[in-house]
Formats: C-alpha cells, structure tokens, sequence
C-alpha cells in the first residue's frame, strides 16, 4: 500500500546553503522525519501559483510555522511586535486552508497553522502575549524554544491523541488566540490561560496547537493524522 500523501506548507525566507545565499523555499527537516516515521509521504507546498486545489489530491495537510498573520486579516492595525509579515504567504494559505476544510481534509494545524485557522474561521489574536500573560515564557529568546507544560481538555480528540494529562511542549509563539473562530474549540491551554490548541466540530480531523511537536521526538500527532489520512473515504 502506498504512503498517504501529506502536505506540509513551507516558509520563503533568505537562506544560506552550500555556496549560495538567496531567497529559498524552506522547512524544518523536523517536519518531513515525522511524517515519514509515522508513514505518510511529505510533500513540500510552498505559497506560490495556487495551492487551493491540491487539497483534493492530498490525503492530509499540515499548515506548518512562520511569521505572523497579517493583522489586517482580523480588523487589526499591526502591534509593534508584530513581523514577518509575508502577505503573499497569508493569501496562499487562507486560500489553502479553506480548500481543506471544504474537502473534509485532515488537517493539523502548527503554531502559524493555528493562527490561519482561527483568522480564516473569524478568529482573532493576540498580537504579543507577554501584553497578556505578564512574562515571556512561550518564545523567551530569538531561536530559543520555551518549554512549558499544557494541558489537554479532557475528553477532547486532541487528549485521545496525546494520552496525557500534561504534555511539556516546545514553544516558539508570541502570538496566541484572542476570539475563538466559528466552529472551533479550545483543546488544550497552558497554564497561564493561553490557548495552546484547537479542534474543529464536524470535521473527520482538524486539529491545530501552538507549540511545535515538530521539535520534539514524540509524534502522536503526526500518527493521528497519517491514520487520519488513511481512513476510509481519504486513502
């Protein structure tokens, strides 16, 4: 049986490599090794041409991290905090992550990824959560992931998914849900009351959190969502 084809959104930034440093489409390698140990085939979108229609020739999706969401998207003027704006990143992945939900894809959303499903459903953020929370515990220096606990709400696919009561995730975020999205609700929190991760009513699988299991060697979440995509009606 072949591998479910999943997708993974990817970053355009200035990169460096072997002789060359210019503008380069990327991810985290941490992404494709997950994919591939829970069984599926990472396939790399970047935001370019039209990415909307490929969600009905995967067999699953994951929005990976990146900059922050235009604030414009929300009815926002940006925070002085607020950057990495890529607008052309945003109107691909807008377009994308409809395209999925439409189609029934399963989905799994990843710090960025949460914040696109959120804005796309309605949803509002935080533009700098030390605003909030009183501390910089979830993004504490550049490159430097934080590392606190969440909780998954009892009862919630995410808490089937995990096993856990508490999970000690890596953070990387400085932004986090303000308004809920139509349709979504919050499936884990941390300990400071910022929600760390969503799930949509009535949809097979879509679940987005913010802290970035990429980084960790646990992959239940990408198994979720390779069995996800190998269920039937998806594989």
């Amino acid at each position: 049986m072949s591998r479910p084809v999943i997708g993974i959104t990817c970053y355009v930034e200035p990169a460096a490599f072997t002789v060359w440093r210019m503008p380069a489409a990327l991810l985290p390698y941490t992404y494709v090794e997950h994919v591939v140990r829970a069984g599926g085939q990472p396939v790399i979108l970047p935001p370019a041409g039209d990415p909307a229609p490929l969600a009905g020739r995967l067999d699953g999706l994951i929005m990976a991290g990146g900059g922050d969401v235009d604030p414009g998207r929300y009815g926002e003027d940006p925070h002085q905090q607020t950057g990495y704006i890529r607008k052309f990143r945003d109107t691909a992945e807008f377009e994308l992550v409809g395209a999925a939900l439409d189609a029934g894809l399963p989905f799994l959303g990843v710090c960025r990824g949460l914040q696109v499903l959120n804005v796309h459903l309605g949803g509002t953020l935080h533009q700098h959560l030390p605003d909030v929370v009183g501390h910089g515990g979830h993004s504490p220096a550049p490159g430097e992931f934080g590392h606190l606990p969440v909780s998954p709400v009892p009862g919630s696919r995410l808490a089937e998914v995990l096993g856990a009561e508490k999970v000690d995730a890596a953070h990387y975020h400085h932004q986090a849900v303000d308004r809920l999205g139509d349709g979504l609700t919050v499936s884990a929190s941390s300990d400071d009351g910022t929600v760390e991760a969503v799930e949509l009513a009535g949809h097979p699988f879509a679940l987005a959190v913010q802290w970035h299991p990429e980084a960790g060697e646990e992959g239940h979440l990408f198994e979720a969502l390779v069995d996800a995509a190998t269920a039937d009606g998806h594989r």
